[in-house]
């Protein structure tokens, strides 16, 4: 399942995830996103995420989370990627 910027940030206090490395996140990442790696969130879920919440993931392109996206919505977690990913966000905000 997919989302796009423009209707994240019509949702406030969302549960963002950026699932990019921690030094792209350090250098800068949607506003009150938190930083869980893909193979954490992947392998961990459990550690993580809560099945009765719903979750929005971005990478660097859309690619990336869109994968994560449909692994762990088949773990049955509610998961949306974020379309585009964070440079997706750089273009609209």
């Amino acid at each position: 399942m997919e989302i796009t910027v423009n209707d994240l940030l019509t949702k406030g206090g969302a549960n963002i995830i950026d699932i990019r490395p921690v030094e792209k996140y350090n250098d800068n990442h949607i506003p009150g996103a938190i930083n869980i790696s893909f193979m954490n969130i992947i392998n961990f879920p459990e550690k993580y995420l809560n099945k009765y919440q719903t979750y929005y993931i971005y990478c660097q392109r859309g690619v990336t989370s869109l994968k994560a996206s449909q692994l762990l919505n088949a773990k049955g977690y509610k998961i949306f990627s974020i379309r585009g990913g964070y440079e997706e966000y750089i273009l609209n905000s």
